[in-house]
């Protein structure tokens, strides 16, 4: 797309109305009758999202929108006569553009952009028709190798367009369909440019390599570069082609906010005297490290490794599609505070906006992106194909052009694993979609990105986690022990741990109160496998019964409070175990993301946040296991206890690491506590044995009598503030044992920064929850150990909070 330097460039977002129809119904704009399009129609928006707001479609019963037809038209009166640039950012999916009722564009695919020259008279109209997509997913096209079960529609492979709204169990059918990106128009002035490359690196000395290059549309006598204190000359070539490279010497690099600060810059370039700004950048340097046998898989940021934490995105809302920094901001601010230095843009989902990776970059998350091909056998050998896949590619990448917080690049998701899960071989299933055409683009417009055909790869299946990267669900829906975490010998996950996670009771009280479970309403929010015959509720009930000891069924009958209490509880706690055997030292493991970071509509969806925007309990399971400073212990049979320790962060930290094993959650029968400095990017195992300094059967694995305990505590604490900042419980008789009916007391208080809820116990509290009736807690579901009171956050509307406490081992309420 061409960049307009001092254009006049108006958003045409208001004065849209829409008509929708069946297929076929009027033969162009000149045969409908404007009164009858009357509904106000959002852009950029959805026909979904315009229907809604005029209260005719529900999201939770979305009516099937791919049979329509939509037409929008938009009047152009007033608009100054001369030429303009009419800019379609991205139109869903099929469609036709017309200008004062003649035919000015075809539409062909949700993933391009499209600039179209008009001539403005100040009397013209914009009409717009979307066709309907169900005839075309209904044609037929080259033979497919195989037919992945999980798409309602075959057909979704020959066109370009998202999996959302076609994966029955996974997203609720609501159909992409209507101008979901802006449509502009522009008015040019001096200066355009085609062609900008932004390429930014970081060498091996710290020196920052920026690199810029552009064909101008007009002569120019002086053109500079700038960026950060840093200028050079832009070097002038035929055909008004303009490039630099510009060095900069110790600049303060770009690191995920877990390592270090996200730092930017601004590029600039001047023209003739006048100063127009290209964006921010940032300098970094991403390798790939495959090991030492090609089988590892390891993120190399600025020399240092980085274990990858995060989740998969799938959209801030599917009814909308928005693509705005308003609308990411909230979502991926929750993101960064949960400690995440990754995102997942999957294959099923679809791309978002420049905006995205812009806060990316400022927050420090670091983006893996997939392209939007997922499962099927898509027909590369056709022309037309190949070149629409050729232009999204490449308008995707152009657009996030210098951002640093793309890190990896990925050709799709499970076609490899879907093609050989069916049994056929690696010649049938390999396509030079994703050995060459995506990977020749990736490399020329992001030479600094890595790029792998496609997710899961590597070992002797592609699936296998033991080699390459993998969708790692052993631990999950295969139903694995916790301990196959380890066993599996993972190497990275681009995705993991799915499961229906519960979310607070407040969003089921307001968006779906019905009876947990069994109610179809709330069924059929539950992700399901299609034609499975078991859903993810089934999984956390599985590790329901193997880490509390309890019948799943039989509890949800028996005691449904206590039942939803430990379901929400559950999740995490398998999510904090399986990341301590994952961020050890020495673990094979180089990071981990979660399936899925959000939910699409209210109930247990895979998410580790609820389509409202507020966090689950697995959010909080998930911020604690992710802390840049971090303790947690595994358990090492006759080897004893492990305590890991790790300060991701670029400072030492001067730290207190206390350790006690407690008789009836209460009493310590041993105890440790080292004075110790971490250094920056360190890992560091201890064995609890050394810390106490005499043999101690802290995992119960000798079993010489009786228990000794029932819970050992690791505490991490600053060494000049004694503030805890991270802490770890393993339950060596498992967790029922060590559930107690604990006696909580708390304090609320207020100081210059908001109201704190203070909690302590006189025995061990697992799983304890603070219900507030307004806002949230900075911490929730957390372990609460005797003697070290707990002072939490509560992030309220001004208001004096009010609510309730509760935990996993009692029926008790504590009301504050």
């Amino acid at each position: 797309m061409i960049t307009y330097l001092d254009a006049d460039i108006r958003p045409l977002e208001q004065g849209w109305t829409m008509l929708l129809c069946e297929p076929g119904t009027f033969e162009g704009p000149d045969s409908i009758n404007r009164a009858l399009a009357r509904l106000n129609a959002p852009v950029p928006g959805t026909v979904a999202q315009a229907l809604f707001e005029a209260g005719l479609f529900d999201p939770a019963y979305p009516t099937p929108l791919h049979g329509k037809e939509a037409w929008y038209f938009r009047p152009l009166l007033g608009e100054a006569p001369g030429p303009a640039v009419l800019r379609l950012e991205g139109l869903a999916t099929i469609a036709d553009v017309y200008f004062n009722g003649a035919l000015i564009l075809t539409c062909n695919s949700m993933f391009e952009a499209h600039d179209v020259a008009v001539e403005l008279t100040g009397k013209d109209e914009l009409a717009i028709c979307f066709r309907a997509l169900a005839p075309h997913l209904e044609k037929r096209g080259p033979r497919a190798k195989w037919r992945p079960q999980m798409m309602s529609s075959q057909g979704l492979r020959l066109i370009r367009t998202t999996a959302l709204g076609y994966m029955p169990g996974w997203c609720p059918d609501i159909h992409a369909l209507g101008p979901y990106r802006p449509i502009s128009l522009i008015r040019a002035q001096q200066y355009a440019l085609s062609d900008l490359h932004i390429h930014a690196d970081l060498d091996e000395d710290g020196t920052g390599v920026l690199n810029v290059s552009f064909t101008l549309n007009t002569p120019v006598d002086n053109a500079t570069l700038s960026c950060a204190g840093h200028s050079t000359a832009l070097i002038a070539q035929t055909n008004g082609h303009h490039s630099a490279r510009l060095k900069l010497g110790g600049i303060t690099p770009w690191w995920p906010a877990t390592h270090g600060k996200p730092a930017l810059h601004g590029v600039t370039v001047v023209l003739d005297g006048k100063t127009y700004a290209l964006g921010l950048t940032g300098f970094r340097r991403i390798r790939l490290d495959r090991g030492h046998d090609g089988k590892d898989f390891a993120l190399i940021v600025n020399g240092i490794k980085i274990f990858c934490r995060g989740a998969v995105w799938t959209n801030a809302d599917i009814t909308r599609l928005p693509d705005t920094a308003e609308d990411y901001a909230p979502w991926l601010a929750l993101a960064a505070n949960s400690g995440m230095n990754m995102i997942r843009l999957g294959g099923t989902m679809t791309y978002e906006s420049a905006d995205f990776f812009k806060l990316c970059d400022q927050l420090g998350l670091m983006v893996w992106q997939d392209f939007t091909f997922a499962n099927f056998d898509y027909p590369i050998s056709d022309d037309d194909f190949k070149a629409h896949v050729q232009c999204e590619a490449e308008q995707l990448l152009s657009a996030s052009q210098g951002s640093p917080s793309l890190a990896v690049l990925c050709g799709g998701s499970e076609v490899f694993q879907q093609a050989a899960m069916l049994g056929l071989k690696e010649e049938i299933w390999q396509s030079t979609l994703f050995t060459s055409l995506l990977k020749d683009i990736s490399a020329v417009l992001r030479p600094d990105v890595p790029y792998i055909d496609n997710t899961p790869m590597g070992g002797a299946m592609p699936f296998a986690p033991n080699e390459g990267v993998s969708h790692y669900y052993g631990v999950g829906a295969y139903e694995r022990p916790l301990e196959d975490a380890r066993r599996a010998n993972l190497r990275f996950a681009a995705e993991c741990l799915a499961f229906a996670q519960v979310p607070q009771q407040t969003t089921l009280d307001q968006h779906l109160p019905v009876p947990p479970v069994h109610d179809p309403r709330w069924k059929a929010r539950v992700p399901r496998d299609r034609q499975a015959s078991w859903d993810f509720e089934d999984t956390r009930d599985h590790y329901l019964g193997l880490l509390y000891e309890f019948d799943p069924n039989r509890l949800r009958r028996e005691h449904p409070a206590r039942y939803l209490h430990l379901s929400r509880a559950v999740t995490g706690e398998v999510l904090e175990e399986s990341f301590s055997e994952w961020r050890r030292a020495g673990s094979s493991c180089n990071g981990a993301l979660i399936w899925t970071f959000q939910d699409l509509m209210p109930g247990a969806g895979w998410g580790l946040i609820d389509s409202t925007r507020l966090p689950k309990p697995v959010w909080y399971a998930a911020r604690r296991a992710f802390l840049p400073v971090h303790v947690s212990m595994t358990d090492e049979g006759t080897n004893g206890l492990g305590v890991h320790l790790h300060n991701d962060g670029p400072q030492s930290k001067s730290l207190m690491l206390d350790l006690a094993c407690l008789r009836d959650g209460k009493t310590a029968v041993v105890s440790a506590q080292r004075t110790m400095t971490l250094e920056p990017h360190a890992s560091v195992t201890l064995a609890a044995t050394t810390l106490f300094g005499a043999f101690f059967d802290t995992t119960y694995a000798y079993r010489f009598g009786p228990a000794a305990h029932s819970v050992t505590v690791a505490t991490l604490s600053d060494a000049d503030t004694g503030e805890i900042v991270s802490q770890a419980f393993h339950f060596p008789q498992g967790r029922r044992t060590a559930m107690y009916a604990a006696s909580l007391t708390s304090t609320l208080e207020q100081d210059d920064t908001g109201w704190f809820l203070t909690l302590n116990t006189d025995q061990l509290a697992q799983s304890v929850h603070i219900a507030v009736e307004t806002g949230r807690p900075e911490d929730d579901f957390f372990h609460l150990a005797p003697g070290q009171p707990r002072r939490i956050r509560l992030f309220t509307e001004g208001q004096k909070p009010e609510g309730e406490v509760l935990m996993a081992g009692s029926d008790q309420r504590f009301r504050f």
